[in-house]
C-alpha cells in the first residue's frame, strides 16, 4: 500500500516488503530517543490546546498521554518504507500460502454465523472479508502490540507528515473519549493501524460498527465480529458490488496488443472475448461489467481481467499485489484453483535506487516519467511502454531488471 494510506490501512505494502536499507542509513535519518524526548514533551504541551479545540476533554488527554514518550523506532520504520520491495509471486507465496488458506477455512467455519449475517447486511461476500482479515492480522493472531497513542504522537512530533498524524491522533483520542476501548487496550501497528483488520483511527470513526450489540465498536478484543462487520461496511461505502468478482485469471491470444493492458482501457467480457481474451478454461469470462486487463508480472506472467470491485479493494490498500492477494485468497477459500500461468521467476524486483535510475534514464532518453520518485506508477509505466515500443518489444509496461538493462544500453 504508498506509505501511509489515508483510508483504512496504514502500511500499504508492509506484508510483502523486506527492508533494503542499512542500519547506518536508518540511524542517520532518525535522532536518538533521548535527544528528542525533551522536545517531544514540549510538543505535547503545544498540542494539547489543539486537541481540546477539537473536542478532547482534559481527563481523556491526561489519561491517554500518561507515560507516552517519543519512539524513534516508529519514525525509523516510517522513513524507510520507500526502500522496501518484493515481487508479486513472492508476495503471493506468503499471502495465499497453503497454511493461510487452511487457517482461513477454519476462520470461516468458526465465524460462519456472524459472517453470513454480515454478508446479508452489507452485501460483501464473507470470503472477501475473511481474506482481508487473513492478510491484515493472520485471522486475529497478529494484531500489533504497539501503543497507538505513542506511535501517532511520535510521528506527529517528528513532522514529516505532521498534519496527517496529528489528525489521526485526535481521532484516536476521540475513540478513547467515546469509550470504545481504553488507552491500554488501544494497540496496533507502528503506524497506528488497529485491530483485526487494521483500521486507522479516522477510518474507524467513519466506518466502524457495533455488530455484537454491546454498544461498543470493539475491533481490538478477541471477538472479531465488530472488526469483520466494519470491514464490510467500509467496502460497501466505497461501492462494493455484490456478486461481482474482483477479477479472474485469463489467457491472452498470440499477438495480443499489450497497449490494451491498461487500467484506462475498459471493455465488456464479450468484447474482450472477441479479441481472444478468455478464461483459463478457454471459455469467455462471464460478463460482470466493464473490465481491464492487468499484467502484474509483465507479458511473461499471469494476466487478470479485473472489474470495479478491484478498485473498491484498492481503497483498503492501493498496492496491486495486496488486492490480488485478497482476491485470490478469497477465491481459494471458495475452493478455487491456484493461479495457472507461471511467473517469470528468474526476475527480481528493482531496488529503490534502481527505480530512481530507471526513471532518470528514461527521462534523459526522452521518455519523460514526470516524477523521479522511485514509484512505478501510471506515468512511469507509460514511459516504459513508449520506450518498449521504440525497441519493438512487447509494451507491457513492466519495470524489470531486463528493462533497466535495455535502458542502460540505450544510453
Amino acid at each position: 500500500m504508498n506509505s501511509v494510506h489515508v483510508g483504512v490501512f496504514a502500511i500499504a505494502a508492509a506484508v510483502f516488503t523486506p527492508v533494503a536499507v542499512s542500519a547506518e542509513q536508518a540511524d542517520s535519518v532518525v535522532p536518538a530517543s533521548e535527544a528528542f524526548n525533551t522536545g517531544f514533551q514540549e510538543w505535547l504541551t503545544t498540542f494539547r490546546p489543539r486537541a481540546v479545540a477539537a473536542g478532547i476533554d482534559d481527563a481523556t488527554f491526561d489519561t491517554a498521554m500518561r507515560g507516552v514518550k517519543f519512539d524513534a523506532n516508529v519514525v525509523r520504520r516510517d522513513r524507510n518504507q520507500s526502500e522496501f520491495t518484493k515481487t508479486i509471486w513472492d508476495y503471493l507465496a506468503t499471502a495465499t500460502s497453503d497454511a493461510r488458506i487452511e487457517n482461513g477455512v477454519r476462520a470461516l467455519a468458526g465465524q460462519r454465523e456472524a459472517l453470513e449475517q454480515i454478508e446479508k447486511t452489507y452485501g460483501v461476500e464473507k470470503e472477501i472479508v475473511v481474506a482481508i482479515w487473513g492478510l491484515e492480522s493472520a485471522y486475529g493472531t497478529f494484531r500489533g502490540d504497539d501503543n497507538v497513542i505513542s506511535s501517532l504522537a511520535s510521528l506527529a512530533y517528528e513532522g514529516r507528515r505532521q498534519d496527517f498524524f496529528e489528525g489521526e491522533l485526535i481521532e484516536a483520542l476521540k475513540i478513547l473519549q467515546a469509550g470504545d476501548t481504553s488507552a491500554a487496550q488501544m494497540t496496533g501497528s507502528w503506524a497506528g493501524a488497529m485491530g483485526h483488520t487494521q483500521f486507522m483511527p479516522s477510518s474507524f470513526q467513519l466506518h466502524a460498527v457495533d455488530f455484537s450489540g454491546d454498544a461498543k465498536r470493539d475491533i481490538w478484543s478477541d471477538d472479531p465480529r465488530d472488526a469483520l462487520a466494519s470491514t464490510a461496511a467500509y467496502l460497501k461505502h466505497f461501492g462494493w458490488t455484490t456478486g461481482q468478482p474482483w477479477g479472474t485469471e485469463v489467457q491472452l491470444p498470440a499477438g495480443f496488443d499489450y497497449l490494451l493492458a491498461d487500467r484506462e482501457v475498459t471493455k465488456s467480457s464479450p468484447e474482450w472475448a472477441e479479441l481472444g481474451v478468455v478464461g483459463v478454461s478457454g471459455e469467455a469470462v462471464p460478463d460482470n461489467g466493464p473490465a481491464s486487463i492487468l499484467l502484474p508480472g509483465g507479458a511473461k506472467g499471469a494476466a487478470f481481467m479485473i472489474f470495479d470491485n478491484f478498485a473498491v479493494l484498492e481503497r483498503y490498500n492501493s498496492a496491486d499485489a495486496y488486492v490480488i492477494g485478497v482476491g485470490h485468497l478469497s477465491d481459494r477459500l471458495k475452493g478455487g484453483k491456484p493461479i495457472q500461468h507461471p511467473w517469470p521467476m528468474e526476475d527480481r524486483a528493482l531496488s529503490f535506487a534502481e527505480r530512481i535510475e530507471l526513471q532518470t534514464e528514461l527521462t534523459a532518453l526522452g521518455f519523460d516519467t514526470v516524477k523521479i520518485d522511485g514509484k512505478i506508477g501510471p506515468l512511469t509505466i507509460s514511459a516504459v511502454r513508449k520506450f518498449q515500443t521504440s525497441k519493438a518489444v512487447a509494451p507491457d509496461g513492466y519495470a524489470s531488471v531486463r528493462l533497466l538493462d535495455m535502458v542502460r544500453e540505450a544510453r
